[in-house]
């Protein structure tokens, strides 16, 4: 088997691609490495370039034959997205379009997505499962809701079947520390508190006034090393039965910013530096998952998702970072 990973060289793409080369499959990593390390892709066949150049995937498709598609590539930035939407709605939409198309007329009929908790805008109820309804309040938010339509369109019209994932908040690293996170600019939490620590300089806490238990922000925190394995297991799946489906990845736990912060304390033994600001454009109160589907469906177990570990390897790979 052969799959085209779109993104392979960022953060979520990178673990997925190892994982999918350590279960025997062949991989071919495209990434334009805007956001994306080369130094990331230790498996599989690298190939630069901008999936959403028709053109340039009319020659791809026609170089390689895929069996499916893991489709990463994508802007993520709630913040960014509030200031600049038109460079997610291309980026995100259009392109996403352009990458369907070609895929369509290659015949490749099994496609992964990532997508995000941030299509579910406030949360009604927690966990939040499936059901839940999506009310995007970010266009981050809204390029995800958009795909995952697209996709259920193109499942009608072309029988391209697809698996959606509404990620929580990826987090974490590789155990041996051959690869993690780097951002640049770095936005997510846990490598912004990391840094407080071997800097001394104060990180920012976006809001203190949420009707949550401290005030900050919640947040479910799934380890990336169980992002990649179930969207191997969600390929699996939707092969086998020619369905398409969608599932939310968390953990089930919640932890405020301050929670974090205080946990990864503990873990050093010293206090980490920060100030209170005001809250950020476009962020949820809470948002925690419920993962009962992804478990019972595909056998998922997020056995490295505790908040201990999740911080561990980060720390591992903060001080000694490859990239």
């Amino acid at each position: 088997m052969r799959v085209l990973i779109t993104g392979g060289a960022g953060y979520i793409g990178s673990h997925c691609n190892r994982l999918f080369a350590d279960k025997g499959i062949e991989t071919v990593v495209l990434d334009d490495l805007s956001d994306g390390h080369k130094a990331a892709v230790v498996a599989g066949e690298f190939v630069k370039g901008n999936y959403g150049d028709r053109v340039f995937m009319k020659q791809l498709f026609s170089q390689y034959t895929f069996d499916g598609i893991i489709h990463f590539a994508a802007f993520a930035s709630v913040p960014d997205s509030v200031a600049r939407p038109q460079r997610y709605y291309d980026n995100n939409v259009a392109k996403m379009l352009a990458l369907l198309d070609e895929a369509v007329a290659s015949g490749i009929k099994y496609f992964v997505f990532s997508s995000s908790a941030a299509t579910f805008g406030e949360p009604q109820y927690v966990p939040i499962d499936e059901k839940h309804p999506q009310h995007p309040i970010n266009p981050y938010g809204m390029t995800k809701l958009i795909g995952e339509e697209i996709l259920a369109d193109y499942e009608k019209a072309y029988g391209i079947h697809s698996c959606s994932f509404r990620y929580f908040n990826a987090a974490g690293d590789a155990p041996d520390g051959m690869i993690g996170e780097a951002h640049n600019p770095e936005s997510h939490l846990i490598p912004l508190v990391m840094r407080a620590a071997m800097t001394g300089e104060k990180m920012k806490v976006f809001g203190d006034d949420y009707a949550t238990k401290d005030g900050s922000c919640v947040r479910d925190y799934v380890h990336v090393e169980d992002l990649a394995e179930a969207h191997y297991l969600g390929l699996q799946y939707i092969m086998e039965h020619n369905i398409s489906e969608n599932f939310n990845l968390g953990s089930s736990d919640g932890f405020s910013v301050l929670d974090l912060i205080r946990t990864f304390e503990k873990i050093l033994g010293q206090k980490i530096p920060y100030d209170i600001v005001g809250r950020r454009a476009g962020d949820p109160a809470v948002l925690v998952a419920s993962n009962a589907k992804a478990k019972e469906l595909l056998g998922w177990d997020p056995k490295r998702s505790d908040l201990e570990t999740i911080l561990n390897d980060a720390w591992h790979w903060e001080q000694h970072r490859k990239y």
